[in-house]
């Protein structure tokens, strides 16, 4: 009788469960192999924003004091005052370059608050820390090359040099485009739009 009942109350059990009209759901378990290393996650693109030295912090400061002024004499005095600084390529003073690239729609003052609003790099020379706005001109120039960026990196270039920068740089040249730097002593190394080849 209990049996009976037991095959009585499954048999049931399965008509209510066909009456709702729900099919019962099948677990389907995919393997597949890792992604391929430029489809995932840059690990450096997570430590792309490093801490800034204390007196790479305070030129920052300076820089940012002089884009609030948009004075132009301002930004070729403070460069004047770095002995090494690099504006340009053709031996011009920092301020005739200036003047000259804001006239054809380039404003200097404008492209370095684009700069340091964005991310940074953190590049060793000769023992030493320089910060490399944007992050990109950081990279080697094998390390800039398609197969090595990740998929975000590829577009963050892209965005940054067009595709004649992109063709600069699969010709094995360096990052093509706008970029400054900062050591960690806090010296304004160089704010340049162009490489040494071009005049």
């Amino acid at each position: 009788m209990k049996q009976g009942a037991a095959v009585f109350l499954f048999l049931a059990a399965l008509a209510v469960a066909s009456c709702g009209g729900e099919e019962p759901v099948e677990t389907v378990r995919l393997k597949v192999e890792a992604a391929p290393d430029y489809m995932r996650p840059s690990e450096a693109d997570e430590s792309v924003e490093s801490d800034l030295s204390e007196d790479a912090q305070a030129t920052v400061d300076e820089l940012r004091r002089i884009i609030e002024s948009n004075s132009l004499n301002q930004l070729a005095r403070f460069a004047d005052s770095e002995p090494a600084f690099i504006s340009n390529f053709a031996g011009a003073s920092h301020r005739t370059h200036w003047d000259l690239l804001r006239r054809t729609g380039f404003d200097p003052i404008l492209t370095l608050e684009k700069l340091l609003d964005g991310p940074h790099g953190v590049k060793m020379v000769s023992g030493e820390a320089w910060f490399i706005w944007p992050e990109l001109a950081a990279l080697d120039p094998e390390e800039l090359q398609h197969e090595r960026l990740s998929f975000s990196q590829r577009a963050r270039l892209e965005e940054l040099v067009g595709e004649s920068g992109i063709a600069e740089v699969r010709n094995g040249d360096g990052y093509p485009g706008v970029r400054t730097a900062i050591a960690e002593d806090g010296r304004w190394l160089y704010f340049v739009h162009e490489t040494a080849g071009e005049e």
